[in-house]
């Protein structure tokens, strides 16, 4: 599952939604644009709520991000959630997303921890926080020692500098907050949010 969100599209819009209502507008404006994977941190009071919400607007794969307990991925997993995010990576952590069966993007930062969540198994793995880890040239950096991992750097990506990440051979899509900008989503301006999806969409033509 966690290859088929990374390859869906060159962004994972990571969204932080404050009003239910929201929810499903948004989802429909970014699958509309050309983002099916979606990323709802767990970071307001909605965030369950707007993943249950999600879950149901076709076309969209309703993710789960900022997880950092065993006891949110049971909730999110109960909400509807088909994949989880995290900005590091825990043994209980791991250990939840295996017993609820949600297939996790666990964030890493340097290669000691890559080649951890490598020793169980995760070729996918989230490159967090990007910018602050070293951007780009750090993540280009891994290649050579760990050709087996592919990225998706979160944290500091812009539409400016998201062509150069994703020119990286262990890159395969970025993760950005820049897609659904609160002003918008206050705003219910979903034909702008599209227009935003849509150029992210074509980040790789």
């Amino acid at each position: 599952m966690i290859a088929k969100v990374c390859t869906a599209a060159p962004v994972i819009p990571v969204l932080t939604i404050d009003r239910v209502e929201d929810a499903q507008p948004l989802a429909r404006a970014l699958v509309a644009g050309g983002l099916p994977a979606l990323e709802i941190t767990l970071r307001t009071a909605a965030a369950m709520e707007a993943i249950a919400a999600v879950s149901e607007v076709e076309g969209a794969m309703a993710g789960v991000g900022t997880l950092l307990t065993a006891a949110q991925i049971r909730d999110a997993k109960s909400a509807g959630a088909t994949f989880g995010v995290s900005p590091g990576a825990t043994h209980s952590l791991i250990e939840a997303a295996r017993e609820y069966d949600l297939p996790l993007l666990p964030g890493a930062a340097t290669a000691t921890e890559a080649m951890r969540l490598l020793e169980q198994g995760f070729v996918f793995q989230k490159f967090f926080p990007a910018e602050a880890a070293g951007g780009a040239p750090a993540l280009g950096s891994m290649v050579g020692p760990l050709p087996q991992i592919t990225f998706c750097p979160t944290g500091g990506v812009t539409p400016e500098n998201a062509k150069t990440y994703l020119a990286l051979p262990n890159t395969r899509c970025v993760g950005g907050s820049w897609i659904a900008p609160k002003a918008l989503i206050d705003a219910g301006d979903w034909d702008q949010i599209t227009q935003i999806a849509r150029r992210a969409a074509d980040l790789l033509a």
